[in-house]
């Protein structure tokens, strides 16, 4: 039956055949998790590859992590205006620009011939993705508008952006064994060839902002504060928490985020709209991703570092070693978003899930030199997997769910740099913990025995899963506090918006 839907928000918003939707939505959902892919796997992917980057462009130490970092503070820092671009240009055009130009810089990078190429690079990357991101889930939250095949989309969507780390450790530990480092980054053009054709096919432009205007001081505003917080946040990484760079980066990112809000409520054309952060469940979801999102960081960095460095493991035996997790979070975001929430709501499933993955992080805090991976580390990493599932993907659902559809594209951004943010500073955090507990262990020690040295990387990684199964106990406390009791409105109700 064709059915238009209306709405009353903003004025000349197009309307759509709901069936003209329904029928490719589910190729749609396909195309939109390829390309949300090859952005969430690519803040891994070149970690395993980073050695022999290293050793063919001779590059330093010191230089090394900001082959990560340039990734990431381009990317936190233009996600709200690569969503809120999505919103007014229309998401077909942002979502092909973002994917032609993350294919053609990858290109770039996998061409380096130093340093400054291959950092340049990575940072285009992370500006493109932060077109990208947005526009893909934007996308997703106004394509399903049926209740039960909106939980199914999002629990394949938020799998993908729970586990994609993992598979971009294990992709890039395949590429750099059996090809070389710079296929880590070419490998993005064949992804975003797909991504491409499926988009230019299915997806129909749609501007549902198309009347408002882009809020330029808040932009300035908002990706100078997310820059300052990340970059303050990686300089502790690399520095120490004494450092005034650090703090005088931090201090800057929170002053120009409070005038962002300030801001946010003067402007005509606000970047974020407000509205997006009032709603109780959507403000807790937010929160929810952030802490999903820096606990994580626990797992995927020091195990990798335990896998290689302890147990011998290789490149693609590492990314091998991750693939049950994934599995167990994919089983339990199609579980949690299409079943749990839609009977029983978040307040349940959120903090449950967040409860399991701490159960399972201080599990794994009982490695040991001589572990075996089969009884130390793969039953902790299908219970963290459990836990992650029934958090991210629901959490995401629930973030973008019932905005309105001029909003979509800031609210999917809202999400990317929750993730993003939460992930940047996760891995500060656990790195200067883990560093710091190392050196406290060799205090008074031989340091120049090899089972003293080993001993002490045991004792940082367990300090990292301590301190990540304590960031996923507070996620549960603030998850029950924040979420509403009952089934969420968007989940037993159709959207009111149809668009594509």
């Amino acid at each position: 039956m064709s059915q238009k839907t209306l709405t009353d928000s903003a004025p000349g918003r197009a309307v759509e055949d709901a069936p003209a939707a329904s029928s490719k939505r589910w190729w749609i959902l396909a195309v939109v998790a390829v390309a949300q892919l090859m952005v969430v796997l690519d803040a891994t992917i070149v970690n395993i590859a980073l050695p022999s980057a290293q050793a063919d462009l001779g590059f330093s130490d010191g230089n090394r992590q900001w082959i990560v970092t340039a990734y990431a503070l381009s990317f936190a820092s233009l996600l709200l205006l690569g969503g809120r671009i999505a919103d007014l240009f229309g998401r077909k055009t942002a979502f092909l620009i973002g994917v032609v130009g993350f294919a053609a810089v990858s290109a770039l990078g996998g061409a380096a011939n130093g340093f400054g190429m291959l950092v340049t690079a990575r940072a285009l990357q992370g500006a493109f993705g932060a077109l990208l991101a947005p526009a893909a889930l934007s996308l997703l939250n106004t394509t399903f508008t049926d209740a039960r095949e909106r939980a199914r989309a999002f629990s394949v969507y938020g799998a993908i952006a729970g586990a994609g780390g993992a598979v971009g450790l294990l992709l890039g530990g395949v590429l750099t064994d059996a090809f070389d480092w710079r296929w880590t980054l070419y490998v993005n053009v064949a992804i975003a060839v797909l991504a491409f054709v499926g988009g230019w096919l299915l997806l129909t432009n749609h501007r549902d902002a198309g009347n408002s205007k882009l809020d330029v001081p808040g932009t300035v505003l908002v990706a100078a504060g997310l820059f300052s917080l990340v970059y303050g946040f990686s300089n502790a990484e690399t520095h120490d928490w004494g450092s005034g760079l650090t703090w005088g980066f931090l201090i800057a990112g929170g002053v120009l985020l409070a005038a962002f809000a300030w801001w946010q409520t003067k402007a005509a054309h606000p970047l974020l709209p407000l509205r997006i952060l009032l709603d109780r469940n959507r403000a807790a979801s937010f929160l929810a991703v952030l802490i999903s999102g820096g606990g994580m960081f626990g797992v995927f960095l020091f195990l990798t570092y335990y896998l290689q460095l302890n147990l011998g493991f290789s490149p693609t035996k590492t990314g091998v070693a991750f693939l049950p997790m994934v599995g167990a979070l994919m089983v339990a975001a199609q579980l949690g978003t299409t079943a749990l929430v839609p009977r029983i709501g978040p307040k349940v499933v959120v903090p449950l899930g967040f409860a399991i993955a701490a159960v399972g992080m201080a599990w794994l805090t009982g490695i040991g030199v001589g572990s075996s991976y089969v009884s130390a580390v793969l039953p902790q990493l299908i219970v963290i997997g459990v836990g992650l599932g029934l958090v991210m993907p629901a959490s995401m659902q629930l973030a973008t769910g019932g905005v309105a559809a001029e909003d979509a594209g800031v609210a999917s951004a809202t999400v990317n740099a929750m993730q993003q943010v939460g992930g940047s500073i996760g891995t500060a955090l656990l790195s200067t913990l883990a560093a710091s507990a190392a050196t406290d262990y060799l205090a008074g020690k031989d340091a120049t025995s090899k089972l003293v040295q080993a001993q002490a990387t045991i004792e940082s990684y367990t300090t990292a899963f301590w301190w990540s199964a304590g960031l996923f106990a507070v996620g549960a406390v603030i998850a029950f506090m924040l979420f509403r009791s009952g089934v969420p409105e968007q989940d037993a109700d159709a959207a009111p918006v149809v668009h594509m």
